[in-house]
């Protein structure tokens, strides 16, 4: 038996997919938020710093309140430290790709990491899937493609170089992201849920910092936004991410992630309304459509049986 994984009680699938499709607002917040602090000049980096630095801190305080086990088992601390890195690369990999692209075929690229997911724990043998979750997950992405209205996206749209390397951000932080929930479940049990995160975190800050240090990462990433308004902004970047994040790698043990996380593609459907409701972003017919696919599927997900 893996000294390293630890079995915990699981909630019902219901609730794992309310759960889930309210961590993905929550991240939805969070880009809507983000959004608002890169239009007044907020540099990447400075983003990712903030947003996992004041993650890390509360979750000090966590460890030290709850008098949290700190220690990282033996052979966990290799799997620890790639987990971070890949947070890292999925965080700087996305941004780098809504830079690049259009936002929504960003998002709907990198939307594809519950299904790598389910994949890579299936072929590293978990269970497999019943037929009709990998129905559902078809149409799920069907109807992303609609909400995210990539038909009009791509019209006029030239395929360039820095086209291409956008896509290729999107699936790096989709892969990375996809590789951070795996190991998180399937290797990282023994830590305590609130030890793992402030890890991850901490490790999120360290890589960044170094990044930017050494001038790796383009001039602006460290660029302080303009106005008050960009910097209140940030912090509500920092505050959304880490109710997001920390509740996502507390509880993930229970989630039962490799059947329910497709239900995080309500992420998309939920920055929709959102920058609808806070940003005034028009919606069209196609759009309402596919958020109504999404949502229909989504529930039908939490209605397969295990």
């Amino acid at each position: 038996m893996n000294p390293i994984q630890v079995p915990s009680a699981q909630f019902s699938r219901p609730v794992c997919v309310a759960l889930l499709a309210g961590i993905a607002t929550t991240f939805g917040a969070n880009h809507i938020v983000a959004r608002i602090a890169f239009d007044q000049g907020a540099g990447v980096a400075l983003a990712v710093l903030m947003r996992s630095g004041l993650c890390a801190l509360v979750l000090a305080a966590l460890v030290l309140a709850l008098k949290s086990a700190p220690k990282v088992p033996k052979g966990a601390r290799g799997w620890l430290l790639l987990a971070g890195a890949l947070v890292s690369v999925q965080s700087l990999s996305v941004y780098s790709a809504v830079a690049r692209i259009p936002v929504a075929l960003a998002l709907l690229v990198f939307n594809l990491f519950p299904v790598l997911f389910v994949l890579l724990t299936w072929v590293t043998g978990g269970v497999r899937p019943r037929a009709a979750v990998f129905w559902l997950v078809g149409v799920i992405l069907f109807g992303l493609t609609l909400v995210l209205n990539v038909p009009a996206v791509l019209q006029g749209t030239p395929w360039t170089a820095q086209f291409t390397l956008g896509v290729l951000f999107a699936l790096c932080a989709a892969l990375s992201f996809s590789g951070v929930l795996w190991i998180t479940e399937r290797k990282l049990g023994a830590i305590a849920g609130v030890s793992r995160t402030f890890y991850l975190q901490l490790i999120v800050v360290a890589l960044t910092t170094m990044l930017a240090l050494s001038g790796t990462l383009p001039d602006a990433a460290l660029a302080p936004p303009r106005s008050a308004s960009g910097w209140w902004a940030l912090v509500t970047v920092a505050a959304i991410y880490g109710v997001a994040f920390s509740t996502l790698f507390v509880i993930m043990p229970r989630l039962d992630m490799a059947r329910n996380a497709p239900a995080l593609n309500v992420e998309p459907v939920a920055t929709l309304f959102m920058g609808w409701f806070v940003l005034g972003q028009t919606l069209v017919t196609i759009q309402w459509l596919g958020a109504a696919i999404v949502v229909s599927a989504v529930i039908g997900l939490s209605l397969v049986k295990k």
